[in-house]
Formats: C-alpha cells, sequence, structure tokens
C-alpha cells in the first residue's frame, strides 16, 4: 500500500515536480513531469514561418513556427502520405494554391517555395499572405505523427479570413481524437464552430481571481442551441453569464 511520506525542499523557490520527478522512488512525480514537459505551447507567426533555416529534417514544429520548412521536409521524406493530405486540405482552402515544398538553398539553408495555379513558378515563402503560413503551420501541427501530450494555441485566427475558421476549427477537433489540445479564442466564428461542452469561458470575479465556466452549464444555453443557435452567435448577443470585458456588464437573464 502507498504510504504518504513528507518531503522537504531547499527553498519556495523550488519546483517539487521538477525536483523530485527526477528520482527513481518517486515515479508518479516523475509521470507528471514528463507530462508536462512533453507539453507544445504554440504561438505561431507568419514572420517566424518565412524564416530560412538550416536544411535538415525536423519532427516537431516549434513554438514560433521557425522551423516550418524543415518539418514540412521532414514529412515529405519520412510521411509522404501525411504530407499528400496537407496539401490537398490546404488547396482545397487557399484559392489557387497548388503545393508548398520546402527547396534546399544554394548556401545549405532550407525555404518554402509556394506554388499558385496562374503562375508557372513557385514564389518565395516571404511573398506568401501571412493566412497562407499560418493555415500551413496549423495543418502542420494538428498532423504531427507523433503528437505531444497537450497542443496549447493561442488565438489562431488571427490572419486568417474568418470563412476559413470553421475548416480549422474541425482540424483541431480530428487533432483532439490524438492529443488533448486547448484553444484560446476571442472569434466568435470558431466559438460558432464548437459544441457547448467543448467551451469554456474563463473570467474574473468580483475578487480578482479566475474561474472558468463551461457554455453547457450555463442557463438556457443548450435549448438556445438546439433550437439551431451558435454558440459565437449567442456569446455576442450576450445570452452567455460570463464572458464580457466589462464585470459590471453581464449577459442576458
Amino acid at each position: 500500500m502507498d504510504e504518504r511520506r513528507p518531503e522537504p525542499l531547499s527553498s519556495p523557490e523550488t519546483i517539487a515536480v521538477n525536483t523530485l520527478g527526477q528520482l527513481k522512488n518517486h515515479p508518479r512525480v516523475s509521470a507528471l513531469r514528463n507530462f508536462i514537459i512533453d507539453w507544445h505551447l504554440s504561438y505561431l507567426t507568419a514572420d517566424a514561418a518565412r524564416g530560412t533555416p538550416e536544411a535538415g529534417a525536423q519532427e516537431h514544429l516549434s513554438t514560433s513556427g521557425d522551423n516550418l520548412p524543415n518539418v514540412i521536409q521532414y514529412l515529405k521524406e519520412q510521411h509522404a502520405t501525411i504530407y499528400d493530405n496537407i496539401m490537398m486540405e490546404l488547396s482545397a482552402r487557399v484559392p489557387k494554391l497548388e503545393r508548398i515544398d520546402a527547396e534546399v538553398l544554394p548556401d545549405g539553408r532550407l525555404m518554402l517555395q509556394i506554388k499558385d495555379a496562374p503562375f508557372r513558378s513557385p514564389v518565395l515563402a516571404k511573398y506568401a499572405s501571412d493566412g497562407t503560413l499560418k493555415m500551413l503551420a496549423y495543418m502542420t501541427l494538428m498532423n504531427d505523427p507523433s503528437p505531444p501530450h497537450l497542443v496549447g494555441i493561442e488565438e489562431p485566427e488571427n490572419f486568417i479570413h474568418p470563412s476559413l475558421l470553421g475548416n480549422l476549427t474541425e482540424e483541431f477537433r480530428k487533432a483532439s481524437q490524438r492529443t488533448q489540445l486547448l484553444v484560446t479564442s476571442h472569434s466568435p466564428f470558431i466559438v460558432n464552430e464548437a459544441k457547448p461542452e467543448e467551451v469554456y469561458v474563463l473570467f474574473r470575479d468580483e475578487k480578482g481571481h479566475t474561474n472558468a465556466r463551461r457554455a453547457k452549464d450555463m442557463p438556457g444555453i443548450l435549448e438556445l442551441v438546439e433550437a439551431g443557435g451558435k454558440l459565437g452567435d449567442l456569446w455576442m448577443e450576450r445570452f452567455f453569464d460570463a464572458g464580457y470585458p466589462s464585470s459590471s456588464s453581464h449577459g442576458k437573464r
């Protein structure tokens, strides 16, 4: 039978999970530490994706997406089916897009080249739209052959056309079948595509403490959704009982 034992640390600043998790006689703490270490927090930017890193395949996308050409190279070489599926899905959503390849430059760096249907030759990634690069990065992240235990994504709606956010939300939902996914958003277009049990609203109470409330548990929301209402629209029309900038303003009662 397991026995609880106190383990004093050297100072209050010492993180117990990190310290004890490296010792064999704390297997549960070690498992928690390994789980946390495997988290991937994504802050993708189009500018980072336009970079020209050193050539060489890399398995996982970085936090900023600055190694996107390396991951595209890896997928093309090691997971051709996944690469082809990404290209197919992206071409269906970005008008005239035919293909994106990672090409090695003469100086040994790697650069993305984007082929549009109206043009004979591809263009360099630095000339591509922010939305195209971010969609590519998100599709790459969502199709990681060996995804991390948890993926956190910050405001994916930035620079992406609102009409594409529904497709992107569906990609998130499919990816959540293989890993845990946490997406933060201020876009009603993304919330519109979500289910009441998938949406949590974060807000601060009168004491300044952060709270979370699931849309499913808010009065009247399930009935409105069953009647044809969309969550994002209900949020914007103030049917939520939390989730608005002013603490003194609440949703409809």
